[in-house]
């Protein structure tokens, strides 16, 4: 349940934000100073993951390089993992028992994408998706962002073995990205980290597309019809307005479970999950605000001196403030407490373990020069440059044919800045080259340069982000800033 007596810090400041502009159409004020409460919580919600990130990152590469305990390290991600009862191993693929860093990568990484499609029914629903206009500018950067990067691979990896990991660089990291802004505090226009969370969202669906496109292996029919029918069970469920978590959580790690020995990549069943969520309370806040006051006006028809007394509650007493408690919950749909309640959860331990296990490569045998050529070139290249381009030559696109406005407050020099950003690949990059180049034993050695490579290119994407960003905004706060925190 979430603290409905703390204050919301934004409020004051969005109602300033609404405020008439005489420098801006009406039709792009209000584009321009709508803040949805969607965006702000997401950037509640990724500002402080990506110093975390980092931190994961750096332990893992300088663990993976120390003679000394860098065996220990590789071993423990080969360890194997078991929720055993009988002959039923929940975490089993195909009848063998998943190693650790599997665990990570199939089983917690479905959890960080079931949080990804909360985030995306919610963004469609109630935030910047649900705006054609608002989201069309951001939409169309992050297709430009997806394509370009794509196409610096296929024609950089003609003909190579590595061809197929083209899809690696069609990602933006959320966290890292709004880390890197948060950084610059309050001189960066809040319109600016909701164009950045917006494209980086949009990139999630596209990477979630590919992940069920092209990383599915053999099809095993009977297990994903009874998968097919656990999902139209979970939308019934939602149709009769059932509220239980542990109902969709429950079914939900079942389709999970078939997904992973069906040859669908479990990840994609935790967005179909997501989607079957409820996004409606039971209760409306009309009916929430009378419940509250019916048992307010309980407690004030006692005497003062029994309410001032700290002593062990009457049943009467527990009665009332277990109403005041289910009203609480009843108020907040299903889909809004799951994402509130796997925001720590992701942010602060699934994503920093996933980069943990996933970041740490040997780099003492390699020779330095190889990152300037094959896989680890590409990559680089398609990131930095990539990212870069089809961001802002799609975004210019469509602010110049009018399709879409500017973000408020914004010029073109920051934009280009925030398309520096986008670069930023890392979690879901690493995911995908693992998807890519992990399965057989004989890429190990690609694997690693494509590791390789993401790190050194987001870090490149970052740094170059960070100076423009830094060189180019104006001294001071921004008219629209707000403090994510």
């Amino acid at each position: 349940m979430t603290d409905s007596s703390r204050p919301c810090p934004d409020a004051d400041k969005t109602a300033e934000n609404k405020k008439p502009n005489s420098n801006h159409a009406p039709e792009q004020q209000t584009a321009d100073h709508s803040i949805f409460y969607a965006a702000r919580q997401a950037l509640r919600r990724h500002a402080t993951g990506g110093n975390i990130l980092i931190f994961c990152t750096v332990l893992a590469l300088v663990i993976a390089n120390i003679p000394a305990i860098n065996g220990h390290y590789f071993q423990f991600w080969d360890q194997e993992v078991r929720l055993q009862i009988g002959s039923f191993n929940l975490f089993s693929h195909e009848g063998h028992p998943m190693t650790m860093l599997q665990f990570i990568n199939d089983a917690l990484m479905a959890v960080f994408f079931f949080s990804i499609g909360l985030e995306i029914k919610r963004e469609v629903l109630v935030g910047e998706l649900s705006s054609f206009r608002q989201a069309l500018l951001p939409i169309m950067g992050a297709i430009g962002g997806m394509a370009m990067p794509v196409l610096i691979f296929l024609f950089l990896s003609k003909g190579t073995d590595y061809a197929g990991g083209a899809a690696i660089p069609m990602a933006t990291d959320i966290a890292f990205s709004l880390g890197v802004l948060a950084m610059l505090g309050k001189r960066v226009p809040l319109s600016l980290k909701i164009f950045l969370t917006t494209l980086a969202v949009v990139d999630d669906i596209g990477g979630i597309i590919v992940i069920a496109a092209f990383y599915s292996t053999h099809i095993e029919l009977t297990l994903l019809a009874y998968a097919a029918g656990l999902l139209a069970l979970l939308l019934l469920g939602s149709a009769l307005k059932i509220k239980s978590q542990a109902f969709y959580l429950g079914i939900g790690t079942a389709i999970w479970f078939l997904f992973l020995n069906s040859g669908i990549h479990p990840t994609i069943a935790g967005v179909l999950v997501a989607f079957c969520v409820p996004a409606r309370p039971v209760y409306s806040p009309k009916k929430y605000i009378k419940k509250m006051r019916k048992a307010i006006s309980n407690f004030r028809s006692q005497d003062d001196e029994i309410l001032t007394k700290k002593s062990i509650l009457t049943c009467e007493q527990m009665n009332w403030l277990k109403q005041v408690e289910s009203a609480s919950d009843k108020v907040i749909s299903p889909l809004q407490e799951l994402e509130d309640t796997l925001h720590p959860i992701v942010n602060y331990f699934i994503l920093p373990l996933f980069a943990f296990a996933n970041a740490g490569i040997f780099l003492l045998d390699m020779d330095p020069m190889s990152i300037f050529e094959g896989v680890s070139l590409a990559i680089i290249l398609s990131l930095v440059l990539g990212k870069f381009l089809g961001i802002l030559s799609f975004s210019w696109l469509t602010v110049k044919t009018r399709m879409a406005p500017m973000p408020a407050h914004s010029n073109w020099h920051e934009m280009s800045s925030i398309s520096m950003l986008g670069g930023i690949g890392f979690t879901v990059s690493l995911f995908i080259a693992t998807l890519s180049f992990g399965s057989d034993p004989a890429q190990a050695d690609l694997l690693a340069h494509a590791k390789l490579g993401i790190v050194v290119g987001s870090l490149i994407s970052g740094i170059i982000g960070f100076l423009w960003l830094h060189i180019t905004l104006p001294k001071g706060i921004a008219p629209d800033a707000v403090d994510p925190d």
